[in-house]
């Protein structure tokens, strides 16, 4: 269906439609997973930087949007509504409209339909001649359909997180043993400690964390690379006290290798972390499971990412 400007009935509104071939929750993840939204984003020719993308009622997504011309964009929206799998409304900023996606299954495809509610027909109009709102978000959609339809098998856990600390001390703070010690580890309360930290290709982190029980938990990363101070990778899995792998002590059906990497991004001061994860060397059993546990996982990074924020406000 073509982008239109209604009239009459909905003066205010720009709309769009597209059935994709995709189910309904591979497209919701392209919409709400900043590892994904970043290549598709915006009319023809425009890349993305992402600072934030917080996606729940009073989230925030934070964005750079970079055109052909090397003209930067800044764009801040904020999510009034989500209804996981079904629905989306965010506000943005200037000029202010609100956009409402909906997501409707039709079988193994997917239905989106795109509104944007404009304040005043004015402003609609403005946007409109001025810089092409209705043709960049045909646009938007077709470079949507492209992406969906190419996009690989593979699906990875995607957590951001935004820091008000500038990026070389986040970066220490994932790389020096006695900050480690001071945040990473969960639940909240665990005490954490460091018995080896190399940090270089192949080099190991190897650590305990006794927890409030006051059992203690052997784990360990394998770094592949360290690019200072924006990006590391590295394989977590769990281990006994001489680093050797062994299985999740309460899911023995657990990939025993998670590839991390580990991004950073700094604008005006802040620091946005990117953590992606996937399993690696896993059976089919052990993927599915770590598909299962999804938003288990993203709760215990977002507890140990508070624990970041407290370290991170005080240092």
């Amino acid at each position: 269906m073509e982008t239109q400007v209604k009239s009459k009935t909905a003066e205010r509104e720009l709309t769009a439609s597209r059935l994709l071939n995709a189910p309904v929750e591979l497209v919701w993840e392209v919409w709400t997973n900043p590892e994904h939204i970043k290549n598709w984003w915006g009319p023809n020719g425009f890349t993305n930087t992402i600072y934030k993308m917080d996606v729940k009622p009073g989230g925030e997504w934070e964005l750079m949007m970079h055109s052909p011309d090397g003209t930067n964009f800044w764009n801040k929206h904020t999510y009034t509504e989500v209804v996981k799998y079904k629905k989306l409304v965010h506000v943005h900023g200037e000029p202010k409209f609100e956009m409402t996606i909906t997501f409707t299954p039709q079988g193994n495809k997917t239905l989106v339909n795109i509104v944007s509610l404009f304040e005043s027909i004015e402003i609609l109009k403005k946007v409109v001649e001025e810089f092409g709102a209705a043709e960049g978000l045909q646009q938007n959609v077709d470079k949507l359909e492209i992406y969906v339809n190419n996009l690989p098998a593979e699906h990875e856990l995607v957590i951001m997180r935004r820091f008000n600390a500038p990026r070389e001390l986040v970066f220490k703070a994932w790389t020096e043993p006695e900050r480690l010690a001071q945040w990473w580890g969960a639940p909240k309360g665990s005490v954490i400690h460091v018995s080896k930290l190399e940090l270089k290709p192949g080099g190991m982190f190897l650590y305990s964390i006794k927890n409030p029980n006051g059992q203690d938990i052997w784990g360990k990363f394998i770094y592949h690379e360290i690019t200072a101070p924006e990006k590391l990778v590295f394989v977590n899995s769990f281990s006994d006290k001489d680093g050797g792998t062994t299985a999740n002590p309460w899911m023995p059906v657990w990939p025993l290798e998670i590839m991390n990497t580990v991004t950073l991004i700094e604008y005006e001061g802040k620091t946005t972390l990117t953590i992606k994860g996937k399993p690696i060397n896993a059976t089919t059993e052990e993927i599915k499971s770590f598909e299962t546990f999804r938003d288990s996982m993203e709760g215990g990074f977002g507890g140990i990412f508070e624990q970041l924020e407290e370290y991170l406000t005080k240092n």
